[in-house]
């Protein structure tokens, strides 16, 4: 299983600080996520970044065997 944690806006679409997720691949993954206001959190994902354990990727097909952490990044102001 990985843990997914969410960030500034993605936080606020998905309601959670973080969840356990399953499925083969980032885009699965995400998908699985039941989120508090779907359309956001949709229409986000095609704006985040990814940190895969420690890597930045934009890859939803990145795969998630042996992962441990993912950072679902929105993009954001200042930083």
């Amino acid at each position: 299983m990985t843990v997914l944690r969410f960030f500034a806006a993605a936080r606020a679409a998905v309601g959670v600080d973080e969840v356990t997720a399953s499925g083969d691949d980032l885009d699965a993954a995400l998908r699985g996520v039941a989120a508090v206001d779907p359309p956001r959190w949709q229409a986000l994902q095609e704006r985040c970044s990814y940190l895969v354990d420690g890597v930045t990727t934009r890859d939803r097909s990145t795969p998630l065997a042996e992962v441990s952490v993912v950072d679902v990044m929105p993009p954001f102001a200042g930083g």
